[in-house]
C-alpha cells in the first residue's frame, strides 16, 4: 500500500481545512463516520448476541460470544492484506474506498433486519468492507503531502482525531438505542452513519485531485487474468470447504470461529516466512525483521488483553457495576466512550513526552512499558471482580481505571509499532509493511478470542490476575532482552 502520491497527485489548490488541504476534510468525515459504525456495532455485539432471546437477543452462551467478537475483530485487520492489494494492483485507493464505504453500509443495514441470520451475514460484508476501506483511506491522507512535508505528521494527527471522534460518539447513539429500545435499532443507526460518510465522500470528490485515483502498481493484460483467476480459485475453496463444513453438520458457530482463529495466525506465519527466507533482501533487512518479529509478538500480546473492553469488560460492565445514575441506568456501552476520549486527551501528552524523551527510551523499551501497563490493567480487574463477588454491584469507576491504565498502554506502543514497522521495513516490502501492522491486531484478536472463553468457566479474578500478571511478565522479559533486540534492529532506534 504506497503511501506516497505519484507526481502531480496533489490535490487542487483552494480552501483549506486547519491550514492543511481540503481533501483532508473529506477523508477525516469519511473516517470518523466509518469509525462511528465500526465501534458503534462492535459496543453491543457481544450483549446483543448474549442476551435472552424474551430480551430480543441471540441468548448465545458468554465463551462463544467472546470468541465472535475475538474474531470478527480479527478478520477486519487481516482484510486489510487484500485489500491493500486490491487498491495497489487493480482499481486504486479511491474506488477502494468508495466500495468499501458502500459494503460496510450494506453489513449494517443487513444487521438492522431483526431475524437471527443477520447478525453473522451483515458482519461478513462489514469485514470485507472494511478490508477495502480502512488501509487505503489512511494511504490516501499521505497522499495529500509530499513524503518529507513538515505538515504530514500533523496532517495524520488531525485525522487521527477523527478516529477517536467517531470512536467515542458512538457507543452513546448506539448503545441507548440498542440497549434502551431495541438492539437492531442500534445496528441501524451504524448503518445511517455510515451512509453518512460515503454521501459526504462522494460529494468531496472533488477536493481530492488524483490522489489515490489510479492503481500504485497496475496488474495489466495476462498478469491480470492471472491474479483473476487465483483469486476466484481461492474464494472457491473457500466456498467449498464451507460447503463440506455444512454438508458434514459441523457448519456451526464455534466451528467457523475457530477455524477462523486458525487461518489467521497461519495466514501470519506463511507472511513471515516468505519475508524472512527471500533472497532479495539484504542481510541488514533480514536481521530487522528478526527484531520485528519479537515486536510482533509484544503487539499481539498487548491487543490480545486491550481488545476484551468490547467483550469480557463490557459483559463485566453490564453484569457487574452500578450504572445508577440520578434514577437513570445507563447503557453499559457508554463505558465503550472512555478509551477514546482518553486517547484524544493523551495523545498530545504522549507526543511531547516521546519528542522529550528522543532516542534515551528505545522501540522495545516502549513496547515493555506498554505490556507492563496492560498487564497491570487487568490486575486492577481482579481487584474489581473480587469486590463483586457474591453479586455486588461496584462502581463504573473501576472500568474507567482500567481504561486509562490500558490507554497509556496503548499510547506508548501503538503509535511507536507504527513508526517502528516503516523504518524496520524491507525495502521490497515496504508498501506492505503497514498490512503486516495490523496482522498483529488480528492475531492478538483471534487468540485472545478462545482466551476469552475462559472468562466463563474460570473465576473472574482468576481470568484477570493470571492474564494480568502474564503481561507484567512478558513486559519484563522485553525489557531484559531489550539489548539484543537492538541489535538486530541494525541502527534503528
Amino acid at each position: 500500500m504506497s503511501s506516497d502520491a505519484p507526481v502531480g497527485a496533489r490535490p487542487p489548490a483552494g480552501k483549506t481545512f486547519f491550514g492543511h488541504p481540503r481533501a483532508l476534510s473529506t477523508l477525516f468525515l469519511t473516517e470518523m463516520w466509518e469509525r462511528f459504525s465500526f465501534y458503534g456495532m462492535r459496543a453491543i455485539l457481544v450483549l446483543y448476541l448474549t442476551a435472552t432471546v424474551a430480551d430480543g437477543g441471540l441468548g448465545i452462551g458468554e465463551s462463544t460470544a467472546n470468541a465472535v467478537y475475538g474474531s470478527y475483530n480479527a478478520m477486519v485487520y487481516l482484510m486489510a492484506l487484500p485489500g491493500g492489494w486490491v487498491a495497489d494492483r487493480l482499481i486504486g485507493a479511491r474506488r477502494s474506498v468508495l466500495w468499501g464505504g458502500v459494503v460496510i453500509a450494506a453489513g449494517h443495514y443487513v444487521m438492522a433486519i431483526p431475524t437471527g441470520w443477520s447478525v453473522f451475514a451483515g458482519m461478513t460484508l462489514i469485514v470485507l468492507g472494511t478490508g477495502l476501506l480502512k488501509p487505503n483511506i489512511s494511504t490516501m491522507v499521505g497522499d495529500l503531502y509530499e513524503r518529507d512535508s513538515p505538515r504530514r505528521d500533523a496532517g495524520f494527527s488531525i485525522f487521527y482525531m477523527g478516529i477517536n471522534l467517531g470512536a467515542f460518539i458512538a457507543p452513546l447513539v448506539t448503545g441507548f438505542l440498542g440497549e434502551k429500545v431495541n438492539w437492531h435499532l442500534g445496528f441501524g443507526a451504524a448503518a445511517v452513519g455510515m451512509t453518512f460518510g460515503v454521501l459526504q465522500y462522494v460529494a468531496g470528490r472533488r477536493n481530492l485531485g488524483d490522489a489515490g485515483a489510479r492503481p500504485a502498481d497496475p496488474l495489466l493484460g495476462a498478469d491480470r487474468r492471472r491474479a483473476l483467476t487465483r483469486a476466484g480459485i481461492a474464494v472457491g475453496v473457500l466456498l467449498l470447504a464451507l460447503l463440506v463444513l455444512l454438508l458434514a453438520g459441523w457448519f456451526t458457530v464455534d466451528t467457523v470461529v475457530n477455524l477462523l482463529a486458525v487461518v489467521t495466525v497461519l495466514v501470519t506465519v506463511g507472511y513471515f516466512a516468505r519475508i524472512l527466507t527471500d533472497r532479495e533482501i539484504s542481510d541488514t533487512e533480514r536481521s530487522r525483521m528478526k527484531a520485528y518479529v519479537w515486536l510482533f509478538v509484544f503487539a499481539a500480546a498487548f491487543w490480545l488483553i486491550y481488545d476484551q473492553a468490547g467483550s469480557v469488560l463490557n459483559i463485566f460492565a453490564a453484569d457487574r457495576t452500578d450504572r445508577n445514575v440520578a434514577g437513570f441506568t445507563f447503557p453499559a456501552s457508554w463505558l465503550q466512550s472512555v478509551n477514546p476520549i482518553l486517547i484524544i486527551i493523551g495523545a498530545p501528552l504522549a507526543a511531547w513526552l516521546w519528542l522529550r524523551l528522543g532516542h534515551r527510551v528505545s522501540t522495545p523499551t516502549k513496547f515493555a512499558v506498554g505490556l507492563v501497563l496492560n498487564g497491570l490493567s487487568f490486575v486492577l480487574m481482579a481487584a474489581a471482580a473480587r469486590a463483586a463477588v457474591g453479586g455486588d454491584l461496584v462502581s463504573p469507576w473501576w472500568l474507567v481505571a482500567v481504561y486509562a491504565i490500558q490507554v497509556a498502554g496503548e499510547l506508548s506502543l501503538s503509535p511507536v509499532g507504527l513508526s517502528a514497522t516503516t523504518k524496520l521495513a524491507p525495502v521490497k516490502y515496504a508498501s506492505q509493511m503497514l498490512g503486516l501492522w495490523f496482522l498483529a491486531t488480528a492475531v492478538g484478536d483471534a487468540i485472545g478470542g478462545q482466551v476469552a472463553r475462559l472468562a466463563e468457566s474460570w473465576s473472574q479474578s482468576t481470568y484477570f490476575l493470571t492474564f494480568g500478571l502474564a503481561s507484567v511478565v512478558l513486559g519484563l522479559a522485553a525489557v531484559m532482552f531489550t539489548r539484543q533486540i537492538r541489535g538486530l534492529m541494525a541502527g534503528i532506534h
